[in-house]
């Protein structure tokens, strides 16, 4: 089983409360069994008596957690919760155990694997995940419009990258679909593949070497924030951060808790002249409504719809606060589930909307090809 791997951490965490408190499924459910610890527990009895993998209560739990990482990420003794969780799906799925929800978000998502590589100069991939593209296209329209400020020439590639699928325990499926993906990219020549996806950088940079499928040291993997803050930092987008009101940032799960890059957004925000606010009961809980479960709106959707109440709950102005988010999930998950009209900007749409001025086509800063050719501003006659 999968789980055997996790036993210090199953032992560590059935008897410990430490972090309970940062459990944003438990902070709405209220029950014990929705926390690390509960988790724990029930996995520390199936690994003992592996008939009770089949239990459906102990399933549903598993299915229930939002896999935020908070708890690991803050644990004093870097237990991996998570990483239980994750293993304890794969045993699930192994079974052939898993709901029916999750057979049938499982079929519709390896149906929908196909990849899509547009423009034919550049040496950056922009990677568009499913959630940008079907849920908040104008996320990656603001990009585009940061990059061609910029001076920046980029190709556009669209589809799945399996990550929803190893959330739910399909590893295997996952497997497949990151080679095809990993093999496109490479193909492509490209020197840097960016996304706005917290969930597809981790997969890219953490996932995908697992899984056979590394990209190798010739290709920079890059959120958006670190690319644009590289940009700014070169001199190649001059901005002015205009926003009016409490700006409170919504830390990204994969971005903080998963590569430690949640500082990033930050920084960059600080480049702009502006700050945000301290937001929540804490800054170790994760806001970010279910992005690390990646398709918690589908999976647990009664459940969103507490975590993102909750948010709400604790905006002192909806009308004015700004809720800033790097994550396409989220921002979609807010809008969509939060009983109350929130002000959420992606830091996308934040930047694009502070360029006071257009530094002029420049060559690429970023990356390296042999053959550039001199861009024209627009309105010149070719």
């Amino acid at each position: 089983m999968n789980i055997l791997k996790y036993k210090e951490v199953m032992h560590a965490c059935r008897f410990c409360f430490m972090c309970r408190h940062l459990d944003t499924v438990g902070n709405v459910t209220f029950k014990e069994a929705d926390t690390p610890r509960g988790r724990a527990l029930i996995l520390d009895r199936v690994r003992m008596d592996k008939e009770n993998l089949k239990n459906p209560d102990f399933i549903d739990t598993i299915y229930k957690c939002a896999l935020s990482a908070s708890c690991r990420h803050h644990c004093v003794s870097s237990y991996d919760e998570t990483g239980l969780v994750l293993a304890a799906r794969r045993d699930i799925v192994e079974a052939g155990l898993e709901p029916e929800k999750v057979k049938q978000l499982s079929s519709e998502l390896k149906a929908n694997v196909t990849l899509k590589l547009e423009g034919s100069s550049g040496g950056m991939i922009y990677y568009v995940d499913s959630y940008t593209a079907a849920k908040q296209p104008a996320i990656a329209e603001a990009f585009k419009r940061i990059l061609t400020a910029a001076g920046v020439n980029c190709r556009i590639l669209t589809g799945d990258s399996g990550k929803a699928l190893l959330a739910l325990g399909y590893k295997d499926a996952a497997k497949a679909i990151a080679g095809k993906l990993r093999n496109a990219v490479v193909k492509s020549g490209c020197k840097i593949l960016v996304t706005s996806c917290p969930a597809s950088l981790d997969a890219f940079k953490n996932d995908y070497p697992e899984l056979g499928a590394a990209f190798g040291a010739d290709i920079r993997i890059l959120h958006t924030s670190e690319l644009m803050l590289e940009l700014v930092e070169r001199g190649k987008l001059k901005l002015k951060f205009h926003k009016t009101g409490k700006v409170c940032y919504l830390q990204s799960d994969f971005l903080e808790n998963y590569n430690q890059l949640g500082e990033v957004p930050l920084k960059l925000l600080k480049k702009l002249g502006g700050h945000t606010a301290g937001f929540g009961t804490n800054c170790e809980e994760s806001y970010a409504a279910g992005e690390g479960a990646v398709v918690y709106d589908r999976l647990q959707p009664q459940i969103l719809r507490l975590l993102c109440n909750r948010i709400a709950d604790l905006v002192d102005s909806p009308d004015t606060d700004v809720l800033l988010t790097v994550s396409p999930y989220t921002k979609y998950a807010l809008a969509t589930f939060s009983k109350k009209t929130l002000n959420v900007i992606s830091l996308e749409e934040l930047v694009a909307a502070s360029i006071v001025s257009l530094p002029g086509y420049v060559k690429d800063p970023l990356v390296k090809t042999q053959d550039r050719k001199k861009q024209k501003p627009r309105g010149d006659k070719k």
